[in-house]
């Protein structure tokens, strides 16, 4: 299920694209045989489908673990010995640096338009509650996309508790000027405040905020759709080895 309503934008298609699935320009599924063969290191994991980085912001630390747990990912590898996830804690203080901790990714989308983003997140009992999507046209700047609060974004809480995935987490980013055809783009998935207030709130209402509770990602993926004009067949043909998997 889908936990973010879309934001839709029409598009002018090229006849010889029409018809066209998104394509996943870039995934990271921290897949491995170990936690100690998971590509890259924890602090900056390697995707396992095209290019881009992932890092850790504010002072965050993690480790590799299974993603099997708390209901499972939506990898197509859940419940095998393989299926890890990116596992991160140590974030603010309670009461201090809403939206300045989590984890950051920077991906090119250049010769592509219609950006999403979805990803997995398994919450802790004890980890925020809330959690906030900030994308960058400039890889140094991050703007909120409102991926918090009541409403249409209650979905980015966790308001069922912690110790479970959050499957299918979706963000479009399609009707946002400056997110196409950007070699800079970039986006974070923050630790914030509840609605209103200055604390943060635990995943489950029973247990305390605690700057161990965990995050836990798995399937962060990137889609696009190849730009229409010259030079779009060639864009298409280097995406033509890769069957995208769309989720929703």
């Amino acid at each position: 299920m889908n936990l973010i309503a879309p934001v839709l934008a029409a598009a002018m298609v090229h006849p010889t694209l029409a018809g066209l699935q998104p394509l996943l320009i870039t995934e990271w599924n921290f897949n491995g045989t170990s936690a100690a063969t998971v590509p890259g290191s924890p602090a900056s994991p390697t995707a396992s489908f095209g290019a881009g980085t992932a890092s850790l912001i504010g002072g965050t630390t993690a480790v590799f673990q299974l993603a099997n747990n708390g209901g499972g990912s939506s990898d197509p590898l859940v419940g095998t010995s393989q299926n890890f996830g990116w596992q991160t804690e140590n974030y603010a203080a309670q009461g201090t640096a809403s939206g300045t901790t989590g984890v950051r990714f920077a991906v090119s989308t250049a010769g592509m338009t219609d950006i999403v983003v979805e990803w997995d997140t398994r919450h802790s009992n004890t980890s925020s509650r809330f959690v906030q999507f900030q994308y960058s046209i400039d890889g140094l700047n991050f703007t909120s996309a409102g991926l918090v609060g009541q409403g249409i974004f209650e979905a980015n809480a966790t308001p069922e508790g912690g110790d479970v995935f959050y499957n299918d987490r979706r963000i479009d980013l399609s009707g946002i000027l400056g997110v196409a055809d950007n070699a800079n783009f970039a986006f974070q998935v923050m630790a914030v405040f509840a609605p209103g207030q200055s604390l943060y709130l635990p995943s489950t209402a029973e247990s305390d905020y605690l700057r161990t509770g965990k995050l836990r990602y798995d399937m962060v993926q990137v889609f696009g759709s190849v730009i229409p004009g010259p030079g779009a067949l060639a864009v298409l043909a280097a995406f033509s080895v890769a069957t995208p998997r769309r989720r929703g």
